[in-house]
């Protein structure tokens, strides 16, 4: 018999540093006078003998040691080493929950929201800890540390958008996007920590390279029995790969990759009302099963029922094909759905 058909629509989605104290410089002496002072032992007011010069070595600075101010007492406003200690160690903890939990989003709107957080600490991070004046030995450090916690908060920022667009869709694609900042940020706080055992190294996670990782056209991702007689041609012909799941009240059917420009029929499609799911994107990943990047996420509002009839003298049964992309004379309607939603 004729096989009915259903044709989507689918339009494709795509330092700052505060100096300890500042030190005014002493006055000029006036002119024509002298800084020196000469005393005798033997005499008061005499201009003879042996004197003592009191008088301010021309080559010293003040403020050369920011340390020290110029009475030789300790600068109040340099920390010490272990209160420095203590001001990294509240950001740190901060920080490293931050990058982790980025790294451990399950899904598009845990990770848009995960990103946005991380971004938040780290920027909050770097402006704290830019208002403090470290030990003076580690100093260098301290400034690479907290210009990497900037670029990687503003790299951050960016990222926010890609998710938001879906042009990123997991945390191993937003690790890999932000990869020479992350290993920016990693030696620098490696750099401190070595300094003195500043609590500094937040990156725990690691980011892959960039990857377009593919399954073969109809290869199942899930499958339950199909023996019946009926089959759903699904043909693709978008600029992304596809992933199509079916659905049978609360239980998957199937999930079928279809790459794109590709067509594949299922067979055996066992009798029932069917709700058909699919998803486009790039890269995909079987650990989460999904796509990492340029994902989009739909399905038809129509039901497609699957029905074999018998009679005294013949067998009948319903085909049906499915198209991915938009066609002239389409007559199925899809819907976005929230990628939570979606049946993985």
């Amino acid at each position: 018999m004729s096989a009915p058909r259903l044709f989507s629509c689918v339009l494709a989605l795509s330092v700052l540093t505060v100096g300890a104290c500042s030190v005014s410089t002493p006055p000029a002496a006036p002119a024509g006078g002298s800084a020196t002072v000469r005393g005798s032992a033997g005499g008061e007011g005499s201009e003879t003998g042996t004197g003592t010069d009191t008088s301010a070595d021309p080559g010293a600075d003040p403020s050369a040691d920011p340390a020290v101010s110029p009475t030789g007492s300790p600068n109040p406003g340099v920390l010490t080493a272990e209160a420095y200690k203590g001001e990294l160690d509240t950001r740190y903890k901060t920080m490293l929950a931050a990058i982790n939990a980025l790294a451990g989003a399950r899904n598009v709107r845990m990770l848009n929201q995960r990103v946005e957080r991380a971004e938040e600490a780290l920027s909050g991070a770097a402006d704290a800890l830019a208002a403090l004046a470290p030990p003076v030995e580690v100093r260098t450090q301290h400034d690479a540390y907290v210009a990497s916690l900037r670029s990687f908060a503003t790299e951050l920022g960016s990222t926010v958008g890609k998710v938001a667009e879906q042009d990123l869709c997991t945390s191993s694609a937003v690790l890999s996007d932000l990869g020479d900042q992350l290993k920016t940020l990693d030696e620098a706080g490696e750099s401190l920590q070595g300094a003195g055992d500043y609590p500094a190294d937040v990156v725990e996670v690691k980011a892959a390279g960039k990857k377009t990782r593919r399954l073969g056209n109809g290869a199942f991702i899930r499958r339950s029995t199909l023996n019946g007689r009926s089959s759903l041609q699904i043909h693709n012909g978008g600029s992304r790969d596809a992933v199509v799941t079916v659905v049978k009240g609360g239980s998957k059917a199937f999930s079928v990759y279809v790459r794109k420009k590709s067509k594949f029929r299922v067979r055996g499609v066992r009798d029932g009302s069917y709700k058909i799911y699919f998803t486009h994107g790039v890269d995909w990943d079987g650990k989460t099963r999904a796509f990492t990047r340029q994902c989009s996420f739909e399905r038809f509002q129509k039901t497609v029922k699957f029905k074999t009839t018998y009679t005294a003298t013949q067998i009948l049964w319903h085909d049906w094909r499915i198209t991915l992309h938009s066609i002239s004379g389409g007559n199925a309607r899809t819907a976005n759905v929230d990628p939570e939603k979606f049946p993985s």
